[in-house]
């Protein structure tokens, strides 16, 4: 197998494990007043219930969106730098919202006042939904082709790429990404926000998968190969099993259904680009290919020994993670007693902590 095929599938399993792990924490935060309704009984420590459930993880999920854009950069500078050129504005507010929400989740507790919280949890909801909305429109437009001129140059303006089709597969990804999110919460937390969780994906599963059903057949009928009919099917499948388990309460079962159908989704996309890694709606002539948008042969072998020797310790850690902070929260969890010295107690009444953290893992 050549070194370009290595990467661009490489490439495509760090998009898988960023979306499915990045999903469900997009999910939650898009949630949270929904779950958690402010004048609610309880709001505060549900809130905190819902934000603990991802606060072990979600910075470390984050790191398949670096390590996928430095391998991309690295492997194939051509197709970075058309990308980022042209899809500038919509990557801009994509990574402004990570940012504020990354800033949220730590300083949402630093002051015990309520509007202070307030404004943090409205950046979390927005600082996930924009996200979510706007991976699947910048992935819809890739895989459609876009205008690029004979010197790989973006020559379309922001209104192309706000087409029917793009729109389709940002709410696409919003809706799959806020049902995984629901299912995380439902397998992840007990008591109210477990009832909650589960009554929303039977009261909200079926536009999800109309809306996902009518992605998957546009994309297919469009754009698909012979070959991602297969995981397309596996797709639609898995979604369906995902929410037919999560309705009689097989948590487990229903979060691998909905991550498996996210991975097979992403299959799917990638699969119809192969060869091309940006097609160009201009002429075929001016597509970026994996040949012809990738560096050195020595370059790509030098990233394929770094990759073999520290893709299994990243592996590794964050299974690791995942598997100490495994228990399931609950009110009573974050309402056990807590360390008020040092730095382990950094929250107000309503906020997270690491001292949360750690009581929401059964320390």
């Amino acid at each position: 197998m050549e070194l370009t095929t290595v990467w661009f599938t490489l490439i495509a399993v760090l998009w898988i494990g960023y979306f499915v792990l990045e999903g469900f924490d997009f999910g939650v935060g898009v949630l949270l007043p929904l779950l958690a309704p402010r004048g609610a009984g309880h709001s505060g420590t549900d809130r905190r219930v819902m934000i603990n459930s991802i606060g072990p993880v979600w910075d470390g999920n984050e790191v398949w969106l670096l390590v996928a854009g430095g391998a991309t950069f690295a492997a194939f500078p051509e197709w970075y730098a058309t990308l980022f050129s042209g899809f500038y504005l919509p990557l801009l507010l994509i990574l402004a919202a990570l940012i504020v929400r990354g800033v949220a989740f730590e300083y949402r507790g630093k002051v015990d006042d309520p509007r202070w919280r307030r404004n943090w949890d409205r950046a979390i909801f927005w600082g996930s939904l924009l996200p979510a909305f706007l991976w699947g429109v910048a992935f819809a437009n890739i895989v459609r082709g876009v205008p690029i001129d004979a010197g790989h140059q973006y020559t379309g303006t922001l209104l192309t790429l706000l087409n029917p089709y793009a729109l389709l597969g940002g709410l696409t990804t919003l809706l799959v990404f806020t049902l995984h999110g629901a299912v995380f919460l439902a397998l992840k937390t007990g008591g109210e926000i477990r009832y909650r969780a589960r009554d929303l994906v039977s009261r909200a599963w079926a536009p999800v998968v109309l809306v996902a059903a009518a992605f998957l057949a546009w994309t297919q009928l469009s754009h698909g190969r012979p070959a991602t009919w297969g995981t397309a099917a596996v797709a639609a499948v898995a979604l369906c099993g995902g929410v037919a388990a999560a309705l009689r309460g097989r948590e487990g079962i229903a979060f691998t259904g909905t991550a498996l159908a996210i991975a097979a989704t992403t299959i799917t996309l990638f699969g119809n680009l192969w060869p091309d890694v940006m097609p160009s709606s201009t002429s075929d002539a001016f597509s970026l290919t994996v040949h012809n948008a990738a560096s050195s042969h020595y370059t790509l072998t030098v990233m394929t020994w770094v990759a073999v020797v520290f893709t299994p310790i990243v592996l590794a850690y964050q299974a690791w993670s995942y598997w100490v902070f495994r228990q399931r929260l609950t009110r009573e969890t974050l309402g056990a007693p807590l360390p008020t010295t040092g730095t382990d107690r950094i929250a107000g009444a309503d906020g997270a902590s690491e001292a949360d953290r750690a009581a929401g893992a059964g320390r």
